[in-house]
């Protein structure tokens, strides 16, 4: 006994017709005929006479029916509650943020998030990669703002923008005041990668078109920050590629230079990211409008990319089996 084989006897003793029973239902005739008998055949009792016109219930299929109805009112009573929940946008949403975007996304969008999702408490915090995954897949994290594709089966991915990288130079480079950046073998040799994110390290290896397989890549320094990474490029300590965000509003008084890859620039998807279970999908659309919307016009007419994985790569396996 199923529930829409009891839809289909309540509407049967409603229409007191096959024909039109069927299409309020949107079967067949054939398939609704079928379905009673199916069901008359598990109880073992005979719900309809079909031998009377109009259709008529039996004594006890009408007792049957009328049960129906009330486990259909429950299962309507249920589903009602279950979309309210799902559509509910009050409350504490436990919001984690990848350390390489949070603190140029964060408080473009905070005032938008306010406007968008008033009765909304956010508690914010800044992870790695690794750790948000984690953190989304125990449940102690709702909702996670990341690069993907993760590559993880246990979670949800809802894509909203592509930030494209930029090659972050020293004001004295020679390639300084070019309008795109090629890279070149120099620069390989000095570039520097953040302590501890894999992911965009992966990345970064990638666009450098550097053989991960490598045990020994030829790495000066290892720094936990874009910001730090960014203040030793201004100091001449190496070349970096750094996210678009994190450069849009520098100046000229920077002693550094941000220049794009030539198109189709390499970039990194941004998503919103769930645990599987994670139903509460009115509010993923929410947060990702209120992102999308906080954007600065000039990346969100962006277009061209060659998206940079980092789930697939061998340095993140390598480094995560570590």
């Amino acid at each position: 006994m199923t529930i829409q084989q009891l839809r289909y006897i309540v509407t049967l003793e409603k229409e007191r017709h096959f024909a039109r029973a069927a299409e309020k239902c949107l079967i067949t005739q054939p398939g609704l005929t079928i379905q009673l008998k199916k069901l008359e055949e598990e109880i073992g009792i005979k719900i309809f006479d079909r031998s009377k016109i109009p259709l008529e219930p039996t004594p006890l299929g009408l007792e049957i029916v009328e049960k129906a109805k009330k486990i259909l009112r429950e299962v309507d009573t249920v589903r009602d509650f279950i979309i309210e929940q799902k559509n509910i946008l009050t409350g504490k949403v436990r919001l984690g943020v990848v350390s390489t975007l949070s603190p140029y996304l964060i408080p473009l969008c905070l005032r938008e998030f306010q406007k968008t999702l008033p009765d909304i408490q956010f508690i914010i915090s800044e992870d790695s990669t690794v750790g948000l995954m984690n953190t989304l897949e125990t449940g102690e994290l709702d909702v996670a703002l990341m690069a993907t594709p993760t590559g993880n089966s246990n979670l949800r991915e809802f894509p909203i923008f592509n930030e494209p990288f930029m090659a972050y130079l020293p004001i004295h480079h020679q390639k300084a005041t070019q309008s795109t950046y090629e890279l070149d073998n120099h620069d390989r040799d000095n570039l520097l990668i953040l302590e501890g994110e894999f992911c965009y390290n992966s990345q970064l290896l990638d666009i450098c078109s550097l053989d991960t397989s490598n045990a020994h890549l030829n790495f000066s320094y290892e720094i936990n920050s874009i910001e730090t990474l960014k203040n030793m490029v201004r100091q001449g300590f190496g070349f970096a590629i750094v996210p678009w965000l994190s450069t849009w509003v520098e100046t000229t008084q920077t002693k550094a230079s941000s220049i794009p890859f030539a198109i189709p620039q390499p970039a990194r998807e941004i998503s919103l990211v769930t645990s599987d279970t994670f139903s509460k999908k009115l509010l993923v659309e929410k947060m990702s409008q209120a992102i999308w919307e906080s954007l600065p016009d000039a990346l969100k007419s962006m277009t061209t990319y060659r998206k940079i994985r980092w789930d697939d790569s061998p340095y993140f396996s390598k480094k995560l089996a570590k």
